[in-house]
């Protein structure tokens, strides 16, 4: 039988979506289970979607858009519906990194959010939310699309040399994520430089920061902590850690010399495997 529980719809963006996914499939003529049977789902995953129990992927709004012809609804209403996923006090930042021009990170434990691979990201994410894992993993991904946008930000990226040999979750998951990084090499917006232990101390001993600039706002300086985040637009702060992260950048490895060390690195300790294509890793 299907679940006829009530949604409130202005309780969140999840309520919302649900109650909307109801009222167009009843107007549609369609059960739970026909309306699955269109996308491909089953009709207990749309009830669970309608009630509020489980979160809508892209490609399942995608999928509803098709079904009902709603003109794409669904699949904006994704949007917010996983940036809601994400950490209350995470919100605001990812707001804001969606609408910045240039972004600017230094990365001294995990690769930057933006360039992980979906198994990279799930295991980092499971460690603290492991019952949550799959929705904080969509809100991930999702904010990933940024970088698909007709016009993307540039995104310029130091990687701490030490993450390389972090192995989060297996020498696959690791071999994986750093080919990944590597797929940026040739990409006209995304610029990814390793600083290496070689360097010694440098002006981000104290940990991962990102800048953010708009074309029409203040620059935003944003730190992360266990459970919280700072984002400041002080002039100060903004002007230090540009500087910082000039001399970041200035004391990295040139991006090809980034390229091959990352390459180098996933040869000698995560194996010489040949890629779907038969090519190896050089």
């Amino acid at each position: 039988m299907a679940n006829i529980r009530h949604l409130d719809p202005s309780a969140s963006p999840l309520d919302y979506y649900g109650s909307e996914l109801r009222r167009r499939r009843e107007a549609a003529g369609l059960t739970q289970e026909a309306l699955g049977g269109c996308i491909f789902v089953t009709g207990s995953l749309v009830g669970q979607i309608e009630t509020a129990h489980k979160v809508p992927t892209r490609d399942f709004s995608e999928r509803v858009d098709a079904a009902l012809g709603t003109d794409g609804m669904f699949s904006r209403l994704a949007s917010l519906v996983l940036r809601s996923q994400l950490p209350t006090w995470f919100q605001q930042y990812a707001e804001m990194e969606a609408r910045a021009t240039y972004i600017s990170t230094y990365q001294a434990q995990v690769v930057y959010g933006l360039l992980q691979t979906p198994r990279y990201a799930k295991a980092l994410l499971g460690v603290d939310n492991p019952r949550r894992v799959d929705e904080l993993l969509a809100a991930r991904m999702e904010r990933q699309r940024i970088l698909a946008r007709s016009n993307p930000p540039a995104l310029l990226v130091v990687l701490d040399e030490a993450l390389l040999y972090r192995v989060v979750d297996a020498s696959e998951v690791m071999r994986e994520q750093l080919l990944h990084l590597l797929t940026y090499a040739d990409h006209p917006w995304v610029q990814i430089q390793v600083l290496p232990c070689s360097a010694g101390q440098h002006s981000a001993m104290m940990g991962s920061f990102n800048l953010l600039r708009f074309e029409d706002d203040p620059d935003l300086f944003y730190a992360e902590g266990y459970d919280c985040g700072r984002m400041t637009a002080n002039p100060q702060v903004i002007r230090e850690r540009s500087f910082g992260y000039a001399r970041l950048q200035a004391a990295a490895l040139s991006l090809e010399d980034s390229a091959a060390l990352i390459a180098r690195v996933v040869k000698e300790r995560y194996g010489d495997q040949p890629e779907p294509d038969g090519r190896t890793v050089a």
